[in-house]
């Protein structure tokens, strides 16, 4: 089975989307599954503030495993995780138009009234998994070693 496919059962087998995507990527670049589903657990629903998407969150964790250098405590460290979240965000919102969690859903879900809607509609079972699966194929086509055999770092 794919690592997408891993990530959107793992979002329909009950974790949240942003866990999805950590807990599937996250150990082959050194974070154990269970503490990436600890780190990645208050990240759904834009943070529960409907803010930005939890696998969106999720991703952004993975290209910080990722990409971030030795020397990521300090500004010009943080340079190749910035440009890879650059890459992301634009993949993503081309595919999806936002990356805001209200918006994808149609409803604010830090709220009474949108997280009734959100379930009396079934958003989550409809909306979300494909979510997962845009931002897992991104981070696919994103951690993918580049095909010129280039020495980048892993």
């Amino acid at each position: 089975m794919s690592k997408v496919d891993q990530a959107v059962e793992c979002f329909c087998g009950g974790a949240a989307c942003s866990q999805a995507i950590a807990a599937i990527y996250g150990p082959d670049l050194g974070l154990p599954r269970e503490q990436a589903m600890k780190l990645a657990s208050g990240f759904a629903g834009g943070m529960r503030l409907g803010e930005t998407c939890g696998a969106v969150t999720g991703a952004f964790m993975v290209l910080g495993l990722r990409f971030a250098g030795p020397h990521c405590d300090q500004r010009d460290g943080r340079g190749d995780v910035y440009a890879a979240l650059g890459q992301f965000v634009a993949k993503f919102q081309q595919r999806n138009r936002s990356v805001v969690c209200k918006q994808l859903l149609g409803c604010d879900i830090s709220t009474p009234e949108g997280a009734q809607k959100a379930t009396r509609e079934g958003l989550f079972r409809t909306i979300c998994p494909d979510l997962v699966k845009d931002a897992a194929e991104i981070l696919e086509e994103m951690l993918s070693p580049p095909a010129s055999g280039g020495g980048g770092r892993a």
